[in-house]
């Protein structure tokens, strides 16, 4: 398995900073419904790790459980799946709101995820086991996802038949325990196999600026198109956050901005830290521990200067915000390093004023 190997190089290279797997805790179970006001989607796209990570990104989405469904075999394991012949695809069951996400959404969003004309496997990882599928719970998903489909193929986005199969939902397996949340527990491992399967760089090359965001038809922040950011925009602060540019350090708007509020992208408007976190890192950017929402901010790794860097962006305007790095203070030592340029500080004593008022609590004493 071609995961397999990526991972055995990486673990060469950085045999220091993790220890061995943990191990299995127990047989796979079945995942049943977790909250009556949720609903259940489930989608195969190759390597379910990265599958997971990307709809856990979304707003409206719950949860995101990593399993196999598809096959004959009862209680299998990763073993059994990944070398094939058990039937099972690996998968990931949705748990969503649908008052804040629609199942389109997610079906939108998962387009965005896979190579939909590949039957033998997505990107490195080969065989029918990582095939791509989408799994309908009921009728009006059946629907919505023949639909979507159709839409796509008639789209001219690719030059190849879409293959990604549509088939009723059956029995989903809970995966390994070591499996949930990978991207979040071995994320430099996580990283390093994401970047050399090829799956971003085939993505971004298909979809180009429609990549990202996916959003809610709920939510109220967008990016607004190229024409209208030129005129809203400095040459500068459009160079920093449409071309991924950096703005010179100390010498920038808010770099030693001491007031109390939070920061917003200056594209979308949508709000990403606050000045409870920001802190002087003596590097001349502005500097934050942490976002005021983990799902504000979408990581990826950005190797412009071969060094591999972590990009951050913000959702939904997809504006470039700057870098992540691992030597802030705790408690969570991270050092999010951000251009002002990229974005807008809104006081506390304007938050109610400039349609922020859910974050006053941020600031109660």
């Amino acid at each position: 398995m071609m995961r397999s190997a990526l991972l055995y190089g990486v673990m060469i290279l950085i045999p220091l900073l993790y220890g061995c797997s943990e191990s299995i805790a127990g047989k796979p179970l079945e995942m049943q419904k977790m909250d009556d006001k949720l609903e259940l989607a489930t989608f195969a796209g190759g390597c379910f790790w990265c599958v997971e990570s990307d709809f856990e990104k979304l707003e409206g989405v719950q949860e995101v459980i990593s399993g196999y469904t598809g096959g004959s075999v009862d209680q299998p394991s990763y073993e059994a799946v990944s070398a094939g012949g058990t039937g099972h695809l690996e998968a990931v069951q949705v748990y969503y709101d649908p008052q804040r996400i629609s199942y389109e959404t997610l079906l939108e969003a998962f387009w965005r995820q896979i190579d939909p004309t590949d039957s033998g496997g997505q990107f490195v990882d080969r065989g029918e086991q990582y095939r791509s599928a989408i799994f309908y719970h009921n009728p009006q998903q059946q629907a919505a996802a023949e639909k979507s489909r159709a839409a796509l193929a008639s789209s001219g986005r690719f030059d190849r038949p879409i293959v990604t199969e549509l088939q009723a939902a059956s029995r989903f397996w809970r995966a390994e325990s070591y499996h949930q949340d990978y991207y979040k527990k071995n994320s430099l491992r996580y990283k390093f196999y994401r970047y050399r399967s090829g799956r971003d760089q085939f993505l971004r090359k298909t979809w180009g600026d429609e990549l990202h965001p996916v959003t809610s038809s709920h939510s109220k922040y967008r990016k607004p198109d190229q024409a209208e950011l030129r005129q809203q925009l400095t040459p500068l602060q459009f160079r920093v956050t449409q071309e991924e540019g950096t703005e010179p350090a100390f010498d920038n708007e808010y770099w030693d901005e001491k007031r109390e509020g939070i920061y917003v992208d200056r594209v979308s408007g949508e709000p990403l830290f606050s000045s409870h976190d920001k802190y002087d890192s003596g590097t001349g950017w502005p500097s934050f521990s942490r976002p005021i929402n983990d799902a504000a901010i979408v990581e990826q790794q950005d190797y412009k200067l071969i060094i591999p860097r972590t990009e951050v962006r913000s959702r939904y305007g997809d504006s470039h915000l700057g870098h992540l790095f691992d030597d802030g203070p705790e408690p969570t030592g991270k050092r999010y390093c951000i251009n002002s340029a990229s974005l807008r500080f809104v006081a506390k004593e304007q938050l109610v004023e400039k349609g922020y008022s859910e974050l006053e609590a941020l600031f109660r004493e």
